[in-house]
């Protein structure tokens, strides 16, 4: 499946752009800005067939469930977070102009938790679930739930590492190119 590679790369890319973009000191608005936010954006649409993908290797199932709706709820949550960063970079003249617009967007009661805080990190959580899950049923190597749970964490040091995050969210990926969807009950059975 080419999304499992593709979405990497192009967080990897919104993650080098970031960094690009910070080098005079500042991040956005302007081409860097744009651009890097654009492809997490392309990156996150690519994981709605990537959460029903992973969905449908766990077997579906209650636990392959609640992991895919969490996944996408916060995908939903980044997707707002980041159209919002993008409309406010083509918006502003400078940095300077930026800050006074998402104060703006973040005063509108509940953006702060559903869009900048709690309920995007629900991405990170169901994708972790299923590819638990996965490692579980030993359909993925243990490691691949591990880099998963590592690139989540590896940003919070310093965001400047998202494109480290991104290569280890390309190695977790790789054994589930390989990876076939289960019968249903094949799971319950035993078999695989």
């Amino acid at each position: 499946m080419r999304s499992l590679v593709a979405a990497p790369v192009l967080f990897g890319a919104y993650g080098v752009a970031r960094v690009l973009d910070g080098l005079d000191g500042s991040r956005g608005p302007g081409l860097a800005w744009t651009v890097g936010h654009l492809c997490f954006l392309a990156g996150l649409a690519l994981f709605v067939p990537i959460f029903g993908r992973l969905r449908s290797l766990a077997g579906g199932g209650a636990t392959a469930t609640v992991g895919y709706v969490i996944g996408l709820v916060g995908a939903l949550a980044l997707t707002a977070q980041f159209t919002i960063d993008v409309v406010v970079g083509f918006l502003s003249a400078d940095h300077d102009a930026m800050s006074p617009r998402f104060d703006a967007v973040k005063a509108i009661p509940g953006v702060e938790p559903v869009v900048y805080g709690v309920v995007p990190l629900l991405f990170y959580v169901g994708l972790l679930m299923l590819v638990a899950q996965l490692a579980l049923q030993r359909r993925v190597p243990w490691w691949s739930p591990v880099l998963v749970l590592v690139q989540a964490v590896v940003p919070l040091a310093t965001k400047d590492l998202i494109p480290v995050g991104a290569v280890l969210l390309l190695v977790a990926f790789a054994p589930l190119m390989r990876t076939r969807p289960v019968r249903p009950g094949a799971l319950a059975q035993g078999a695989l």
